[in-house]
């Protein structure tokens, strides 16, 4: 089976070569989406939310995937891959969301990007609280003391 994506745009950050994965919301700089001119009118009335979710093609992926992983937040934990929010994947899409600031033409102005300057956007969509927003959600591993959090790792196995 053969999967093609094309981008539909660039993000634009001030991170070259190292992009922050915590409190990147409120990061100082310029954030902005620039779509292709040719899929502006496909922004009509995205202005009415506050955020969106952005998927994004991890161009410039340095470290190779694995599927048992010790994630940063884990102190050592090993994990599955998919049990986790690490860049290194199989297929290197990203997703993250953000504020919208304003919008202007083809450009999306928002909150701070976990994302390296230049890369390619493969879709935008609308972060819709009552549809989006789980009120059940945990912390799976990251906070096994909460309650309704998943196992401990070693109940899964192979």
């Amino acid at each position: 089976m053969m999967i093609h994506f094309s981008p539909i745009g660039v993000i634009h950050t001030p991170y070259i070569e190292d992009a922050p994965f915590q409190h990147y919301e409120e990061a100082e700089g310029l954030f902005f989406i620039e779509l292709f001119k040719e899929y502006k009118q496909g922004l009509y009335l995205l202005d009415r939310f506050r955020y969106i979710y952005i998927l994004f093609y991890m161009d410039r992926l340095k470290k190779p995937w694995h599927l048992r992983v010790h994630p940063h937040r884990g102190h050592g934990m090993e994990v599955g891959l998919f049990a986790t929010r690490s860049p290194n994947r199989i297929n290197p899409i990203g997703l993250t969301t953000a504020r919208i600031f304003r919008i202007e033409n083809n450009r999306i102005y928002t909150s701070g990007l976990d994302i390296l300057d230049s890369t390619p956007l493969l879709d935008i969509k609308p972060y819709v609280a009552d549809v989006d927003m789980k009120p059940d959600a945990n912390m799976g591993w990251i906070d096994p003391e909460r309650e309704g959090s998943v196992p401990m790792p070693g109940a899964f196995s192979d």
